[in-house]
């Protein structure tokens, strides 16, 4: 990313390399990718240093009040504070309807915007249904075929993934800060060698 200076502001800001114009002067593309930053700075062109001290992983936080900055010869990239999103659901309520904020295909009461803890848990959901789904046929064949039984081993995976994803969603559940449900997700080496996540893992599909 660069910007284009001029006067000791900032007009341009360059997300990918491209053709410019300074004035009357026509620029290539490769001012971007074979000119010097010596080069560059002599016609106000600048690389932006990202500051991220403030932000946040979008997964768990908006980041707000994005900023290009030019001082001592350099352009700073920086955000403002960011802002946890909601765990919890919210609904459209009487208050909307009174300001007339409510859509009309909606009612008080409805779903207005899924929090965190929702979203984490359907896709709790997903991940458990896809492992499920492949052995599905076993479980259809034992209901319709009296003298067929499930193996065990499939019996004991379907149980576990089960057990597994109920789990998970207990300690989605639990949590009360955005920053204690991201750490249910974030891995750490263990004295073997081998990473775990709070939140635990699904068990491997069968063969």
């Amino acid at each position: 990313m660069f910007a284009l200076v001029k006067d000791n502001k900032i007009e341009k800001i360059f997300t990918r390399p491209t053709g410019f114009m300074i004035d009357d002067n026509q620029y290539p593309r490769e001012v971007f990718t074979l000119w010097t930053d010596e080069e560059r700075k002599n016609i106000g062109i600048y690389e932006v240093i990202t500051d991220s001290t403030n932000k946040k992983d979008e997964s768990y936080y908006i980041n707000t009040n994005e900023e290009f900055n030019f001082s001592n010869e350099q352009v700073t990239r920086s955000w403002g504070t960011a802002t946890a999103k909601t765990l919890e659901d919210s609904f459209w309520t009487q208050e909307d309807l009174d300001n007339e904020d409510l859509p009309s295909d909606k009612s008080v009461g409805d779903l207005k915007v899924e929090g965190l803890k929702t979203q984490k848990i359907k896709i709790i959901k997903n991940q458990a249904s896809g492992l499920l789904n492949p052995t599905d046929w076993y479980v259809i064949k034992a209901t319709e075929v009296e003298s067929y039984n499930v193996p065990e081993n499939i019996t004991n995976f379907r149980t576990e993934v089960r057990t597994t994803s109920n789990e998970m969603e207990t300690k989605i559940d639990a949590c009360n800060s955005v920053d204690e449900l991201k750490s249910l997700y974030e891995y750490t080496e263990q004295d073997d060698g081998s990473f775990t996540r709070p939140l635990g893992e699904f068990p491997k599909e069968v063969v």
